[in-house]
């Protein structure tokens, strides 16, 4: 599982989670930024992220903990 999250004054604004595969707003500017960025170019970047880090990496790091 792959999150990404956003803070600002140790608040949560904003996660990515690779399970809802959507950036998901905690607060009202994180609610209107996840829905900016679930129709822009942010979506698919994390999304390649996902692919390119965890999926690559997730048998590698199994296997370790075996």
């Amino acid at each position: 599982e792959y999150i990404d999250s956003y803070y600002f004054n140790q608040v949560e604004h904003i996660r990515f989670n690779s399970t809802v595969g959507k950036y998901v707003g905690y607060t009202e500017y994180g609610v209107k930024n996840a829905e900016t960025w679930n129709k822009g170019s942010e979506l698919a970047q994390e999304l390649g992220a996902l692919e390119r880090y965890c999926k690559h990496n997730a048998a590698n790091h199994y296997s370790a903990v075996l």
